[in-house]
């Protein structure tokens, strides 16, 4: 079940060599006899599902399952070291002088208390053991290098004063301090709008050729995967499955596997509707791993095939042509943060309708105003100006007519109530008290979004992600609701799962005659999903109209920006991107 050749190239040039690991958790075996090498200098990506194993792998680097209870097997030697035989003084001094890693959340990584340049000089010191201002000036340097701009004021900010993409540079700075052979990137852009996923991404890049280091991406992305890294490690269920250079497991994957999983990753550059999948692709349904394919197209075809109740026979490209009645609308809304010279505005002036069955796509990145507009429209946060209109009326407040899926189920599900308990709660807003029958909606809801009746009485952590996002699809159609806001709803899961959630809402929409409104940064999700997408940019809508016009032909820079920057599949043409990226930055 392997493909492609080991990057090690011999033990002179060897920076890890990994044989036969296996890493076990209980009963659980999450890595399963995985071999793979890679060379200095260069880049390896650990690609796959939730749960293959990758970042398990990772860990395993640095030894940090040691002291878990967890069980790890097989050899793993990195720069020079034997990391199962090294004593813990050994691996201390491996772990940031040696080899550093850049973590999925920077948030839980940085400490809240302490100004961004004393963690990092923190961590100079410890392995340098040089002076408090020399190992300040070095968190400087790194900082400057990562391009913070104005280095020395912004390293006595704290965590929360820098934006998501500030604070994954300030995690890679510190890696970078000790000057690492090795650097291992665990889902480092997960949850980063595309603009500054491509930020992070270049810089990897060109702090790989300045200092010669190795690499080794972790990441469920294949795109991210093609941007960055000179050969792939496709893993599923703790095994290696295929293995090879990026362009050559890309553009022609060996195996069924690989295969689905690239046929589930949405193509900025398909039309709605559009096949994802082509070639000998169509044929690998009934294999080993079979669902992941049939997953990404039903998640087209789904969300296309809305109620012929709702909408006309179809436009000139066969698409669904929406007709139905207006039942939302928003007009001149504005939403001011702050007060007096301090206020601002994170949404100023936008207007919109949202139609009877239709899919509204609303993209742009990190602080452009998206999630605010959609918690207007829900009616969680009251416009500064401007009103928002159901059914033809004036809305205050919130209505149980529309209602919202939240970017992160955890934070949103109560840890110490059963999903049940939570997805119950609006039945008991309007008024039901009879128990037996809450509980056999509740019953009816979760087996309608693909859950188990028995699992009402389970809580938050018993589920996956892509679990716990149908939970909170199920808690909004508690509601019978007409409109649906969907605040970034499979942001950071996989592509298969990010395809299953999208399927099951298009399935909803279809039956139901539901309107979505979706918001998101990922410009080829949306682009599969919507009928019509607006584009926002400091809390204006800079451009809109349907799906495929903005997409195939965009008018607003910014928009042209924005499509820029999503990964591409082809890593030539990723290679050609970046360097467009590094030219413009420099004019």
């Amino acid at each position: 079940m392997s493909g492609g050749t080991d990057v090690s190239g011999g033990t002179d040039v060897s920076l890890v060599q990994v044989t036969d690991l296996s890493v076990e958790f209980g009963d659980l075996r999450a890595v399963d006899c995985l071999s793979f090498g890679l060379a200095r200098g260069a880049a390896l990506a650990l690609v796959g599902e939730s749960g293959s194993g990758k970042s398990t792998v990772a860990s395993a680097l640095l030894g940090l399952h040691r002291g878990t209870g967890a069980r790890v097997g097989g050899s793993i030697e990195v720069a020079g070291a034997d990391v199962q035989r090294a004593s813990d003084d050994e691996l201390r001094r491996l772990r940031g002088a040696k080899a550093a890693m850049v973590f999925q959340d920077p948030l839980s990584s940085l400490d809240p208390y302490y100004a961004i340049g004393d963690q990092i000089a923190e961590v100079y010191r410890v392995h340098t053991r040089v002076s408090r201002r020399a190992a300040r000036a070095r968190a400087v340097d790194v900082l400057d290098r990562v391009g913070i701009p104005d280095a020395v004021r912004r390293s006595r900010s704290r965590p929360h004063e820098f934006s998501g993409g500030m604070r994954q540079r300030a995690l890679i700075a510190m890696a970078l301090a000790c000057e690492p052979d090795l650097l291992i990137a665990d889902e480092p852009t997960t949850a980063l709008d595309v603009t500054v996923q491509a930020q992070i991404l270049d810089l990897l890049h060109t702090l790989r050729e300045e200092t010669g280091m190795g690499l080794l991406l972790v990441t469920h992305d294949v795109g991210v995967a093609a941007e960055s890294v000179d050969e792939v490690l496709v893993m599923r269920h703790g095994r290696r499955v295929e293995h090879g250079p990026v362009a050559d497991v890309l553009s022609a994957p060996a195996q069924t596997y690989t295969r689905e999983l690239l046929a589930a990753v949405p193509r900025v550059d398909a039309r709605r509707g559009a096949s994802v999948t082509g070639g000998d692709d169509a044929g690998v349904a009934g294999e080993e791993g079979a669902g992941v394919a049939a997953g990404a197209v039903s998640a087209v075809s789904a969300v296309s095939a809305v109620s012929a109740a709702e909408v006309g026979a179809g436009g000139p490209d066969g698409r669904p042509e929406v007709t139905g009645d207006v039942v939302l609308e928003a007009t001149g809304l504005r939403r001011e943060f702050g007060r007096g010279k301090r206020a601002f505005a994170a949404v100023d002036g936008v207007s919109l309708a949202i139609r009877r069955g239709e899919t509204l796509g609303v993209v742009g990145e990190s602080g452009s105003g998206k999630t605010t507009l959609g918690r207007m429209l829900v009616g969680l946060l009251e416009p500064t100006a401007g009103e928002v209109r159901y059914d033809g009326h004036a809305r205050v407040g919130v209505h149980p007519a529309v209602q919202m899926v939240f970017q992160d189920p955890v934070s949103s599900l109560n840890p110490r109530r059963s999903v049940g308990e939570s997805i119950a709660d609006p039945l008991r807003a309007r008024g039901e008290r009879d128990e037996k029958r809450i509980r056999g909606r509740v019953t009816e809801l979760l087996e309608r979004v693909g859950l188990e009746g028995a699992h009402y009485d389970r809580y938050p952590h018993e589920f996956s992600g892509g679990q716990r996002q149908r939970v909170g699809i199920a808690r909004a159609l508690a509601a019978d609701p007409r409109v649906i806001v969907c605040d970034e709803p499979v942001s950071a899961l996989d592509v298969t799962t990010q395809a299953q959630v999208v399927a099951l809402l298009g399935e909803l929409q279809r039956e139901l005659g539901l309107a979505l409104v979706f918001v998101a940064h990922d410009l080829a999700v949306v682009r599969q999903v919507s009928d019509r997408v607006a584009v926002m940019r400091r809390g204006r809508i800079v451009e809109s109209g349907p799906a495929d016009e903005v997409y195939d032909n965009p008018q607003d820079p910014y928009t042209k920006q924005l499509l820029a920057a999503v990964p591409s599949l082809d890593p030539q043409v990723a290679a050609r991107r970046r360097v467009a990226r590094r030219e413009l930055a420099v004019a």
